[in-house]
């Protein structure tokens, strides 16, 4: 880092957030219960984050002389997802304590630096080519085999930005890349997996880690859609291996903040199972929003703790109580005067205006406890 050398904040700082969705706005309530003021910077006028928030810029990523007065402005700055361009990081980082780390914002914006930065690690992924060109995408299709999946190497989310490769599908390589684009690709074998889950994270300046429970999560539409806590069905065993795996990945980053590993869990022919990395969040993710109530200290809270430079929270989950959270897209949102009035739900909508499909309105969480 080449900017000014963090020390540990104090209650009345300003805490810089990049970037003004839901996983900004709910640092930035987090922050508020500590008594640190926030002030968010991102591009759209509707941005949920503004709504909370002390201090808002609004200007587009790349503006410089913007940045440069937020970065200014504020005791430190972290970020809400991983898309910001890596000049934005630099010239951030060049005036204002930056977490998570550029570096790691650099790697992980990029599938092909990611699966080489992880297996690099010793950790286990898909097999994986780069595909630039339409050769490239046929001799990769010969390496992995089929099905496979290709990937744009940036800017995916959701589902976005990929398209799944199956046996017996005339495939004409030239057209497909065209359908991307033309920009770099990557493509993955496909891995048979039981479930997927992923692990949520902290780790802090000082290299203290703290992990929550790793989570089962289903998606439909690859949006995620239900998060399970604990996970169903995986031996702590894997449990274990699963967060060792997240601290390996956020100590060789020298990380700072919460991050999230997506995984599979492979049966083995033995009966054994083992996790292979999916891809590696640099941020809160939406997995861990049941640590909200689910949790000792949300994941909110722990990214705000360890980017100010604080101790880390206890992740565990009180009384090891069973988590469920449920995400409302779209039309799901108009269901929130009956999760109101649902006993033990607890409801959080994140401001936005218009619910398409496919939009993140809100989420609904529920502890499960025993009768």
């Amino acid at each position: 880092m080449t900017g000014r050398v963090m020390t540990a904040l104090s209650p009345g700082a300003t805490l810089g957030i990049v970037g003004g969705g839901q996983l900004g706005r709910m640092i930035a309530l987090a922050a508020a219960n500590y008594g640190l003021k926030v002030h968010v910077f991102a591009p759209d006028a509707d941005s949920p984050a503004f709504d909370v928030a002390a201090e808002s810029t609004l200007a587009a990523y790349d503006d410089a002389d913007a940045l440069a007065r937020f970065a200014r402005s504020v005791d430190v700055v972290t970020y809400e997802f991983e898309n910001i361009p890596a000049e934005t990081a630099d010239l951030l980082s060049a005036i204002a304590p930056l977490h998570p780390n550029a570096a790691a914002l650099a790697t992980t914006q990029d599938r092909l630096s990611e699966k080489a930065f992880i297996n690099g690690l010793g950790i286990p992924t898909a097999p994986f080519r780069s595909v630039g060109t339409a050769g490239d995408l046929a001799q990769a299709i010969v390496e992995i085999g089929l099905p496979a999946v290709l990937k744009t190497r940036r800017f995916g989310y959701d589902g976005k930005g990929q398209r799944m490769l199956r046996p017996g599908e005339a495939i004409d390589p030239a057209a497909i890349l065209a359908e991307f684009g033309g920009v770099p690709c990557i493509l993955e074998g496909f891995v048979a997996f039981e479930r997927e889950v992923s692990v949520v994270a902290a780790r802090g300046a000082d290299g203290t880690f703290a992990a929550f429970d790793p989570c089962a999560n289903t998606h439909r539409d690859h949006i995620l859609a239900l998060t399970q806590v604990p996970a169903p069905g995986i031996a702590s065993s894997t449990a274990d291996s699963a967060m060792e795996i997240a601290q390996r990945i956020a100590d060789a980053f020298d990380y700072v903040g919460v991050l999230a590993v997506e995984m599979f869990l492979v049966a083995e022919a033995d009966g054994s199972e083992r996790v292979v990395v999916n891809e590696i969040a640099p941020r809160v993710h939406n997995s861990g929003h049941w640590t909200i109530e689910g949790a000792l200290t949300s994941q909110f809270a722990q990214h705000v703790r360890a980017v100010c430079g604080w101790p880390l929270g206890d992740p565990r989950r009180p009384g090891g109580v069973a988590v469920e959270m449920r995400n409302l897209i779209g039309d799901d949102v108009d269901e929130w005067a009956a999760l109101l009035a649902e006993p033990g739900a607890h409801l959080h909508l994140y401001g936005k205006g218009e619910a398409r499909p496919g939009r993140k309105m809100g989420h609904v969480t529920r502890l499960l406890l025993p009768p």
